[in-house]
């Protein structure tokens, strides 16, 4: 596997980096959280619509760009240094890879088409009302009668659910457990019998909704490959996402580290600057080993979708256990060595550091994913239903 990036992957981490540098700041972040749907709709457009981020890592064949995994987690990297908030993740980092996993190839031609094209932002109704990792916790219910399908039941924590225009559901067949009986569903959000209610959520920048289904009506044509036997594809899919997240990870890590770092070398303390004194820089230290090491974690794991397929469930659980871990405690360590600026509102190290604890959670805690890796290695089941 090659590591360093080519030249063409580094003008994509320059152009993005350029772009976020002057529409993603501080202020910009903020105004995003307050703004409807928790994101900069400007932004998104220029991101979605006149750079093509969206289609970057879909095939041409379905109007993307058809670049891979690493390019699309530089975007995750980079985003994730300037805490962006946005439906990227959700809809080219989650409901893309879900889609292209499950569906079949018409489904694959329309519903990436339009992804690829800006036309349309995700919410992926994952997991249950506990929020526990799909597929086990998958609590929608397929119901089929007469040839007609509907969906009941509750999906929460949806990421950006509140904003989208189309709605990918995880759901099962009744009376089914575990990875049995699962279906992929995609419907527009505002299907009669769906109701979406917003949440106050710890990390303001990734707005998540909870999502009620009360007999939604879902056509044939609604359902991505064979209903009842897409867990393997979901699995396969949210591998992927969760290999973006620990890109993001990365960045945001690294760039708590490089402001703490700064701001060691300015703030001074009897005398000198703290980041003179042998305490601070061990703890710089650690950051850095951290960052490092979460970086060869997370660009090992982007490379294996097109280089070492059959490893993806491992370098997804490693990238992700390991990256955020890394970017919790440097986030952690920054709040710290600000000192008191450190726990204030105004300043952006707590907003760091509550994304890296909903990241953390996010599509299986960095436990669960421990544990899932070791029963992979070991040849035996998933991992246990806690998070």
């Amino acid at each position: 596997m090659q590591f360093i990036h080519s030249e063409e992957q580094q003008l994509i981490r320059e152009a993005a980096r350029d772009l976020l540098g002057a529409r993603a700041d501080a202020a910009h972040v903020r105004a995003a959280m307050a703004a409807p749907g928790g994101y900069d709709a400007d932004l998104w457009r220029q991101m979605s619509t006149e750079l093509g981020w969206t289609g970057l890592a879909i095939p041409q064949s379905y109007g993307g760009a058809g670049l891979g995994w690493v390019e699309l987690c530089i975007l995750q990297e980079e985003q994730g240094r300037h805490l962006v908030a946005s439906p990227f993740f959700a809809t080219a980092a989650l409901a893309a890879p879900l889609i292209e996993a499950a569906a079949s190839e018409t489904q694959r031609a329309e519903l990436l088409g339009r992804i690829a094209a800006g036309e349309v932002r995700f919410g992926c109704a994952l997991t249950g009302a506990d929020g526990r990792p799909p597929c086990a916790a998958v609590t929608v219910v397929l119901e089929e009668r007469g040839g007609r399908f509907s969906l009941n039941g509750v999906s929460d924590f949806v990421v950006h659910g509140d904003s989208a225009d189309l709605l990918l559901v995880l759901a099962r067949a009744p009376g089914s457990q575990g990875d049995a009986g699962i279906s992929v569903a995609v419907i527009p959000a505002g299907s009669s019998g769906v109701s979406i209610h917003p949440h106050v959520m710890l990390d303001l920048t990734r707005p998540m909704s909870r999502v009620e289904f009360r007999g939604v009506t879902v056509s044939r044509e609604q359902l991505l490959g064979e209903p009842g036997a897409a867990a393997a594809a979901v699995e396969q899919g949210l591998d992927l996402a969760r290999i973006a997240l620990a890109a993001e990870a990365v960045g945001g890590a690294e760039q708590v580290l490089e402001m703490t770092t700064a701001y060691a070398k300015e703030r001074v303390q009897f005398g000198r600057p703290i980041g003179s004194f042998q305490a601070v820089k061990h703890r710089l230290a650690d950051m850095m080993i951290e960052v490092e090491a979460a970086k060869s974690a997370a660009w090992y794991a982007a490379s294996v979708p097109a280089e070492a397929r059959g490893e993806l469930a491992e370098a997804a659980a490693t990238a992700k256990s390991y990256c955020c871990d890394a970017y919790f405690d440097c986030a952690a360590n920054a709040v710290q060595l600000h000192g008191g600026i450190g726990f204030t509102w105004e300043h952006m190290a707590h907003l760091y550091f509550k994304r890296a604890r909903a990241t953390a959670t996010l599509l299986g805690s960095p436990a669960w994913q421990r544990e899932r890796l070791v029963r992979l290695i070991a040849g035996g089941a998933a991992a246990a239903p806690f998070f």
